[in-house]
């Protein structure tokens, strides 16, 4: 039986890597191959990391609370999909149903949280600190950031940074 071969997202596309390398998925519990995947290198990376930077600027100058609107887009997504997002998660990892489900309910719960961030993200002074100083924050986005999904719970770990970052004005390579 014919099995995808998945791309890597870069850019708003789905492209081939630049590895050569791939390798087999298999579903644990029917000892099947469901998909090949490709053994990402520096150039994918490299890629990624780049579109993420030329994104950035945009990004950052886009409104928090239409930052967060997208993030309830997401997160209404995840909800709508919930189901295959769980069957897929025990397909590939040979997990109970109930773990994945559980998995799938957190990744959403993380997404939500992060639609209120924008509310903390005020700066703030504080006058007269010492004799002729004042001190100010600012909470501002910084750039691009990163994570890789474990292999123990690929869609719950990731999501306990990236919307946060992501509605916070950074772009995310993942």
């Amino acid at each position: 039986m014919a099995v995808p071969t998945m791309k890597n997202y870069i850019n708003g596309e789905w492209v081939e890597s630049a590895s050569k390398n791939y390798g087999d998925v298999w579903n644990p519990a029917k000892g099947e191959k469901i998909a090949r995947v490709a053994y990402g290198n520096r150039e994918d990376v490299d890629q990624a990391v780049q579109a993420a930077k030329a994104a950035f600027p945009e990004w950052r100058a886009t409104p928090p609370l239409t930052r967060a609107r997208y993030l309830f887009r997401l997160k209404d997504a995840f909800e709508e999909n919930f189901e295959e997002i769980a069957r897929v998660l025990t397909t590939e990892q040979g997990k109970v149903i109930d773990e994945a489900r559980g998995e799938v309910r957190r990744m959403i719960e993380n997404v939500e949280h992060a639609t209120g961030v924008t509310t903390l993200m005020c700066g703030y002074t504080l006058e007269d600190i010492a004799k002729d100083i004042d001190c100010m924050g600012h909470r501002q986005p910084i750039g691009v950031f990163a994570g890789i999904a474990p292999y123990n719970f690929p869609a719950m770990v990731p999501w306990w940074f990236l919307p946060y970052a992501i509605v916070s004005g950074n772009t995310y390579v993942l």
